[in-house]
């Protein structure tokens, strides 16, 4: 989310607007024409807490400096925006799992909080189609509400030096941080099935620290790297393919950056980026399939002899959007 919105204000602002930040504490330098308030941290647990007290101090800050003539455009659990954009799936899912689940403070807090913040809302962003299509499933009543999805911008990337994988091998690119909710078991379950097939295989995996994953390769005799976190896109220029089999995933911004670097992708149908996913890009495989469709599905992108065409998807196209959502508050007075 935060590279999201550090993107969007710095597209804003180089279009012309004025535009303040409100935010805990930036860790960044900005450009002149970007205004940042900071109200300091806030301890992050409880999570429901954290969010309270940080509205809190939005709602007082904006109290003792009043911007009438502003729009207000949110990316948290507030209550005095006109424009709030949802990255991640709603809480509201939480009503699908067992009763006795749902008896606590956290729980009744943060619907709270989500149900507040839709409800001030004069426009609900959601950056993505499955997004929107979850916001409108658990909030009928807000659905008038949802814009089409705004979905993440991708930087320019270096287009991959296209060459076909060797019969007997192949780089497979696996990222992210929360490995367990992107499916790294299955990727290492697909995976382990083409190296009977191809035996020099690799399955490259970028963000979990060594320490966290190690155990999960126990059995493996080869045939992996666990590269930790990377902030550069260097595995892109490297990789033969990226397989992203995740269980949840509002968006998946790699995906995009994959894509944008011309490396044909193979991902779950609960990715929020499958949408921006043509069939000579990839293949979208749906994520209760059995493990050899797959298997099937890499294989395919691994004996391909073309690259892939290039996603192009700026951020100021993402700016330009947003802006036309705010002249629909502000008309052409917008600053």
């Amino acid at each position: 989310m935060e590279r999201y919105v550090w993107e969007v204000t710095h597209e804003l602002a180089a279009l012309g607007h004025r535009v303040e930040i409100v935010c805990e504490r930036c860790y960044a330098a900005c450009p002149p024409n970007i205004t940042v308030h900071e109200l300091g941290e806030i301890a992050p647990r409880p999570r429901w807490l954290s969010l309270l007290r940080f509205g809190w101090r939005v709602a007082r800050w904006l109290r003792e400096n009043p911007r009438t003539d502003f729009l207000i455009h949110s990316h948290e659990r507030l209550d005095v925006h006109q424009v709030t954009t949802f990255h991640g799936p709603p809480f509201a899912t939480v009503r699908d799992r067992p009763w006795w689940r749902k008896l606590s403070l956290r729980v009744a807090m943060q619907f709270y909080l989500e149900r507040r913040e839709l409800l001030a809302a004069q426009y609900i962003v959601p950056n993505s189609q499955f997004i929107k299509r979850q916001l409108a499933h658990y909030y009928p009543e807000f659905a008038s509400k949802l814009t089409a999805p705004i979905v993440p911008g991708v930087a320019a990337m270096r287009p991959r030096d296209w060459c076909r994988a060797p019969a007997d091998g192949g780089i497979i690119g696996f990222v992210g941080k929360e490995w367990q909710r992107k499916g790294l078991p299955l990727a290492m379950d697909i995976v382990g099935r083409l190296r009977h097939k191809r035996p020099n295989l690799e399955l490259w995996v970028i963000g979990p620290h060594q320490h966290e994953i190690q155990h999960l390769f126990s059995s493996w005799q080869g045939g992996y790297r666990l590269l930790g976190w990377r902030s550069d896109a260097d595995h892109l220029q490297q990789i033969d393919m990226l397989l992203h089999p995740a269980r949840a995933e509002p968006y998946g911004m790699v995906i995009g950056e994959a894509m944008a670097a011309r490396v044909p992708v193979v991902v779950s149908d609960v990715c929020g980026a499958a949408a921006q996913i043509t069939p000579d890009a990839g293949a979208i495989v749906p994520l209760d399939a059995p493990c050899n469709q797959w298997v099937d599905e890499v294989e395919k992108q691994l004996c391909r002899s073309d690259a892939p065409p290039q996603f192009v998807r700026g951020w100021d196209d993402v700016a330009h959007e947003y802006e036309t959502i705010y002249h629909k508050i502000s008309g052409h007075n917008l600053k």
